[in-house]
């Protein structure tokens, strides 16, 4: 049996400040925006440039149980990670633009990590992991 993880729903605002934030600032590529108008949303999947993995599907949050979790769902831990190839180039960058890290970068037995905030205040680790062998 073969299975992937194909999306994760990150719970968002706005369709089109999620997509700027993730697009322009991270420097994620827009999969898909697909309007579904008969259901008062949009199909907006992201994903890290270069990924053949897991995707990220930005989902407008309805209601008031959805809006208290935008920034937080997961209680306050590491939500996502996201591996690079290069630590230093995408930290810098993600520095330039304003990204918030609440940890210092720091060599792990598993990578050089650091956690940064998405826009809403999800944890995220940035991780260049280490090779093994």
């Amino acid at each position: 049996m073969k299975q992937t993880l194909a999306n994760v729903a990150l719970v968002v605002r706005d369709y089109d400040e999620a997509i700027q934030f993730y697009v322009n600032v991270l420097g994620f590529e827009l999969i898909e925006d697909t309007e579904l108008p008969e259901e008062n949303k949009r199909w907006v999947i992201v994903a890290p440039p270069g990924s053949t993995g897991s995707r990220i599907l930005l989902a407008r949050a309805v209601g008031d149980e959805q809006i208290s979790r935008i920034g937080n769902q997961t209680g306050g831990r590491v939500f996502l990670f996201l591996h690079t190839d290069d630590f230093w180039r995408d930290y810098e960058e993600y520095s330039s633009k304003d990204v918030v890290f609440v940890r210092d970068p720091s060599e792990q037995s598993h990578g050089t990590v650091a956690v940064f905030q998405d826009l809403y205040g999800n944890l995220w680790d940035l991780i260049e992991p280490k090779q093994r062998g």
